[in-house]
């Protein structure tokens, strides 16, 4: 398949594109995702994406790893930046992979300023991001007509450090709140919940590994889940989802998944 007049435009002068590697299994990439990435130079890749996303690359293409952990940063944020904008200078075809989709907690927004700043090219391919995609293969629906109309992200890392969430917009009734990044902080976030309102017995799960092989799911209440991830040893990346629409997982779960709920 050959490349488009616009990107051939763009090759020729050094190019970034920003792309969503979804949630970890490979074929929920996009179409254009995959093609782009088979005519990469150099890969920008985080943490989150996965071995198989990263087989799509060509055998010459560069890869550099900058991966963040909590509190383990291979490259600050400003180091990526600058690092995007000088290999687009170089006439590079660069890819920046994220894992989900770059613009839900994903900086991808804080990475174009940048690139726009310095007048590079660039353009964004869309993501599965893991509210969906891990949703999805843990059986649990982030809305239904029975159990929540409206569904709310929020990540449960924030820049400063702290988890200080607009707990009365979490704790309204009928709807899905969906955390990312707040395993850490889950014992802190469900009892704030429950100090703001939410009922103990609200069900919740915490999903580790989504839409892969390694996939646990682990689910209880405000009141009992931080006892079943710790005794169940869960570890990031894990997304936490909190609603009535949990009771679906026993019926809907099929995806066969490492550890049953506890």
């Amino acid at each position: 398949m050959s490349l488009s007049a616009k990107e051939v435009k763009a090759t020729s002068s050094g190019c970034v594109y920003l792309i969503g590697a979804g949630p970890g299994d490979p074929e929920l990439l996009t179409l254009r995702a995959a093609r782009l990435l088979q005519r990469a130079d150099v890969v920008v890749y985080d943490n989150l994406v996965s071995a198989d996303v990263l087989d799509f690359l060509p055998a010459g293409a560069e890869r550099i790893y900058a991966g963040k952990r909590r509190n383990e940063h291979t490259m600050r944020q400003e180091q990526i930046n600058a690092l995007l904008v000088k290999l687009a200078g170089e006439g590079k075809r660069v890819v920046r992979l994220k894992g989900g989709d770059p613009f839900i907690f994903g900086r991808g927004g804080e990475e174009l300023q940048t690139l726009a700043a310095h007048g590079v090219s660039f353009e964004v391919i869309p993501g599965v991001t893991a509210a969906s995609g891990v949703s999805s293969y843990a059986g649990i629906p982030l809305t239904h007509r029975n159990y929540a109309q409206t569904c709310l992200f929020v990540t449960g890392h924030l820049k400063d450090g702290t988890a200080d969430l607009d707990w009365h917009s979490l704790v309204r009734p009928n709807q899905t709140v969906v955390i990312y990044m707040g395993l850490s902080g889950l014992p802190d976030i469900c009892q704030r919940m429950v100090h703001h309102g939410a009922p103990t017995d609200l069900p919740v799960a915490v999903v580790q590994d989504g839409s892969t092989k390694t996939q646990k799911v682990v689910t209880g209440t405000l009141s009992t889940i931080a006892e079943r991830v710790s005794a169940q040893k869960l570890k990031s990346p894990s997304l936490t989802i909190i609603g009535n629409v949990v009771k679906l997982h026993a019926e809907l779960a099929w995806f066969k998944t490492v550890a049953s709920s506890a």
